[in-house]
């Protein structure tokens, strides 16, 4: 703490005998004064005890005890500046005291004049509920206008009260817990349960820590169907532009994962000129960033497909050779211009935080974002694939490249307009997964297998396969993982994949018509 310690402020409460046994008190005496200064809810005694704690609080065999003041010595009692005494030296205090002190100031702060001060201090409370606080909190509670400081300071009361000596009380604390299930009622509730002895009271815990038990529960599922979907769009924004090159073109292009990097990185270069220029409009940033990874990465697929692919038609296992090549050129040529480090990309402050839909659960933005994101490219892509002259002319050279040709179809221009597309879509891919991880180098080669066993799955040239084996990957992943752990879960699915094709060739969704016979 910086600035004047006022005499007035520091007089009320907290008097020469309380001071001197933080001071020069034994451990015990140190114990019971900052004890009876956090019960009493002494708000005058916070800057003495963060001094102490901050290792700022000085005192000499005898004399007034001093408080360093940004620089200069007060004395902790009248504020006025003080002469050090020859023997002065740091009041010292061991893991115990610390822990009390800062219980203490948690405490304290329960009568803070700001709401988000004391709101923090009711739940840091919560997490460590320790039953001597319970009069402070009481006491809180009484003055307390705000709301959700309110609810807070009740749920807490509840959490202190399980240790009350009265019964009725108890009953009361376990119905309250009840309302609000969470893991620290669980917990509270099972070692409560272990020590009690009243029958009403027993009951009251058991029915209590049952339904917070099926309330977790079911937060647990909800959240596993949120990460399953949430790593299912990831793994569609990563696909679906190898579903337009591989599935549609039957290109098996080893720089896909690349090209998701490249978007990362365009979205990194656009954050960074705002931070730079916009800083005001830092919040915007990805209204740029969107189109700017989608051209960027159509830009490199595009002389991809120009200098490499087109030259290799009909010829798989060159054409995924020479990509493999072009990807490894890509990520020397990444870390020869922006380094071999991993770059940060920081959420929008709308994309900050998230929504708590049940108790113990939270969605984060930037994944729920990720997820509309996702659907509104798929969106876009079915639109443009199945109701524009550029998606009927991509179908037509998918299905019969000859005959196209020879009905006016330039066809090595749509071969060029598809590759762009596909890796324009894997751009946008790179600038949503920029959202919920760092960015660097390798970013693609986690995701190009899985982009792979996504479109097999799914069907070669199918959206709405693509669409069910990313959310069913997804979905898998994330039950697995709890279970096997996210390598073993990785591998299970692996396994199955090769399975199913074995069984089913042609995926969940197969071709129909002309395409699927030739």
């Amino acid at each position: 703490m910086t600035g004047l310690i006022t005499a007035v402020v520091l007089s009320v409460g907290l008097d020469a005998g309380t001071l001197e046994k933080i001071a020069r008190g034994n451990q015990a005496e140190r114990q019971g004064a900052i004890s009876t200064l956090a019960a009493a809810g002494d708000a005058a005694a916070v800057p003495v005890l963060r001094a102490t704690l901050e290792g700022r609080l000085y005192a000499g065999a005898e004399g007034p005890v001093l408080i360093d003041d940004g620089g200069t010595l007060r004395d902790a009692l009248t504020g006025a500046p003080a002469a050090p005494p020859d023997d002065l030296e740091k009041v010292v205090i061991n893991n115990r005291l610390r822990r009390t002190l800062e219980g203490a100031l948690v405490v304290l702060s329960l009568s803070a004049p700001g709401r988000a001060e004391r709101l923090d201090a009711v739940r840091a409370l919560q997490r460590t509920p320790d039953p001597d606080v319970l009069p402070a909190v009481e006491s809180a509670l009484a003055k307390e206008k705000d709301k959700e400081v309110r609810e807070a300071l009740i749920t807490t009361e509840a959490m202190l009260a399980l240790s009350a000596p009265e019964a009725a009380r108890r009953t009361a604390a376990a119905q309250q817990l009840r309302r609000v299930p969470g893991a620290t009622s669980k917990r509270l509730l099972t070692q409560r349960l272990a020590v009690e002895r009243d029958p009403a009271v027993l009951a009251a815990l058991k029915e209590a820590s049952e339904s917070v038990e099926a309330s977790l529960k079911r937060a647990e599922m909800v959240g596993l169907l949120f990460s399953g979907l949430s790593l299912g769009s990831v793994l569609l924004l990563a696909a679906l532009g190898l579903a337009v090159t591989f599935g549609l073109m039957g290109v098996i292009n080893m720089a896909h994962g690349e090209l998701l990097m490249i978007g990362a990185y365009a979205t990194w270069l656009v954050q960074t000129l705002f931070r730079r220029y916009l800083p005001g409009h830092f919040g915007w940033y990805l209204a740029v960033a969107v189109p700017a990874s989608f051209l960027a990465a159509a830009a490199v697929g595009a002389l991809l497909e120009l200098t490499v692919v087109r030259k290799l038609y009909g010829r798989p296992l060159e054409t995924l050779l020479a990509t493999f090549g072009a990807s490894l050129l890509l990520m020397q040529a990444v870390r020869s211009a922006f380094g071999a480090q991993n770059v940060e990309v920081a959420n929008p402050d709308w994309m900050s935080g998230g929504i708590t839909v049940l108790a113990g659960l939270v969605l984060p933005f930037n994944r729920i974002a990720i997820l509309l994101f996702g659907s509104f490219v798929l969106l876009l892509v079915w639109v443009l694939l199945s109701r524009t002259r550029l998606g009927l002319w991509v179908r037509a050279v998918t299905q019969n490249r000859q005959r196209a040709a020879g009905l006016g179809v330039a066809a090595p221009r749509i071969d060029l307009l598809a590759f762009a597309l596909g890796s324009g879509i894997a751009g946008l891919g790179g600038c949503a997964l920029s959202q919920i991880g760092n960015v660097g180098p390798e970013l693609g080669q986690g995701f190009i297998v899985d982009s792979f066993m996504v479109v097999v799955l799914g069907g070669v040239g199918q959206l709405a396969g693509t669409i069910t084996a990313a959310a069913g990957l997804g979905l898998a992943n994330k039950a697995l993982e709890p279970v096997a752990g996210a390598v073993l879960a990785k591998i299970v699915v692996l396994v199955f994949i090769i399975l199913f094709i074995q069984r089913r060739p042609q995926g969940l969704f197969a071709l129909r018509g002309r395409a699927a016979d030739d």
